[in-house]
């Protein structure tokens, strides 16, 4: 059976009862696992995960769209996270028995349905985009929502409305599309200046030739009171993870300061973590052994705890599969 992972953004993670009412809505999807919810009050954004067959994941997605736009008002949303709406970005991932081209024509589906059936603009990314410009998530979200109203005249969307009616001022846009696996990590540093953030991932991000696969922003949370190097991992074999800590850790030395530990927000891939751990212990075998070991390497517990049965993939989903190159 094809298996796919959906892993929509929204632009609120302050309000619990938000986020109450889009899990109630998730953990009772028909044949979708819900695999859980990840909040950040200082960037005001909620990551939600949940997998299943893609016909019934779309159709989930769409509910919870439609749900999460009615529950959030984006002309009084504030956060340190970029973003273009209240369902900011809605990406399909192959994890099965699907070939990335299948998610992206899913995505495309679910983003005409959005558009025309709940009047949001709706502008396609990565795999699923229009044109090569498109694929981009930063270009698509460059002025944010403030300039939403520009951006749909001088770049219409995909789907939707394209001038700002007042459902889309609302909701704001929703990026869908499809794509590989993605890993959101997060290196904390022994300041609360944003600005070393700020050089360090202009330092590692590929767009200004730094590492393959790595898209980044500095930032200041004040819930863990450190600023932060928050990277996308698009492409965690060309970056692994380690490396990714390391380098940053190089750059921040160079500035004086030091990289004290590391944050996984949502899911990541098993694969991910063992490589991680063979770097810092070469000479374990033992799967669990090696978490572990990626664990402490990457001090994955400075900020909040890290959970292998929640935080890994694999583990949380209950199924044993290899993720895709």
């Amino acid at each position: 059976m094809p298996l796919i992972e959906a892993v929509p953004n929204i632009s609120d993670g302050i309000n619990l009862s938000v986020q109450r009412r889009l899990t109630e809505l998730l953990r009772a999807a028909p044949q979708v696992r819900f695999l859980g919810a990840d909040a950040n009050s200082s960037a005001n954004r909620t990551v939600f995960t949940l997998l299943g067959e893609p016909n019934a994941v779309t159709k989930t997605l769409f509910e919870f769209i439609a749900l999460a736009c009615n529950l959030i008002d984006m002309r009084t949303q504030h956060g340190a996270h970029p973003r273009l709406g209240a369902v900011d970005v809605c990406p399909l991932v192959p994890l099965a028995d699907i070939t990335l081209q299948q998610c992206a024509q899913a995505a495309q589906n679910l983003g005409r349905r959005v558009g025309e059936e709940l009047g949001i603009p709706v502008y396609l990314y990565e795999a699923a985009a229009s044109s090569l410009q498109r694929k981009n998530l930063a270009f698509l979200r460059k002025g944010e929502y403030e300039h939403l109203s520009d951006k749909l005249r001088l770049l219409p969307a995909d789907f939707g409305p394209r001038i700002l009616t007042e459902t889309a001022a609302k909701s704001g846009a929703c990026i869908i599309g499809a794509r590989p696996v993605l890993i959101a990590f997060n290196v904390n540093l022994n300041t609360q200046d944003p600005a070393p953030a700020k050089i360090i991932a202009s330092k590692i991000r590929e767009s200004s030739g730094g590492m393959k696969g790595v898209k980044a922003i500095g930032w200041y949370m004040e819930n863990f009171s450190r600023a932060q190097v928050s990277c996308n991992i698009t492409d965690f074999r060309a970056a692994p993870l380690h490396a990714v800590y390391e380098f940053c850790q190089r750059k921040a030395c160079s500035l004086g300061l030091y990289a004290t530990g590391c944050e996984l927000v949502g899911l990541a891939p098993k694969e991910a973590l063992l490589e991680a751990g063979k770097y810092y212990a070469p000479e374990e075998t033992d799967e669990h052994a090696l978490i572990g070991a990626a664990a402490r390497g990457l001090h994955l517990q400075e900020v909040k705890p890290f959970l292998p049965q929640e935080q890994i993939l694999q583990y949380k989903a209950g199924l044993n599969f290899s993720v895709n190159h």
